[in-house]
């Protein structure tokens, strides 16, 4: 994980000019994103701490393992949100953890003003069940269950 903040980054990026970008990237290596498949690493790392089998994260998820395993080797890419929202959930993610996944995803956080994510949020950190339950809670409230293929608007 990092030490910075995201905001701490952009506030030094106020003060750099675009010729001084060598520069910045350099003192903040470790602060950067710089491998080739950065979520697949940050993925297996995490799996790997809390000793978690892909295939299991998969069917709490509700998603085909080979869709799954090519999400998570970056073989294949998504659009949805709610995938990697899904994979985070079933692998016991805290909220700091999938909002870093889903930045690596280059996808919005959570966004605590949001109603919906603001449940979702409720729900990673207070875990009421399987994936099946936060749908049935989102579907209660009048929201957007979790999606886990398809088209999202």
């Amino acid at each position: 994980m990092y030490k910075k903040d995201t905001k701490e980054l952009e506030k030094q990026l106020e003060k750099t000019h675009p010729e001084e970008i060598g520069e910045f990237l350099k003192s903040n290596e470790e602060e950067t994103i710089s491998d080739d498949r950065p979520f697949m690493k940050y993925m297996n790392e995490k799996l790997k701490e809390k000793d978690l089998q892909k295939q299991d994260i998969f069917l709490k998820a509700d998603i085909s393992m080979g869709y799954g395993y090519k999400l998570l080797s970056e073989e294949k890419t998504t659009r949805q949100r709610d995938v990697i929202l899904r994979i985070c959930y079933a692998a016991n993610f805290t909220v700091a953890e999938t909002q870093h996944a889903l930045e690596l995803c280059r996808m919005n956080r959570l966004y605590a003003r949001d109603p919906r994510d603001a449940l979702i949020m409720t729900c990673f950190n207070n875990r009421p069940g399987t994936v099946i339950d936060v749908n049935e809670l989102l579907r209660k409230n009048r929201m957007e269950v979790l999606r886990s293929s398809g088209v999202q608007g």
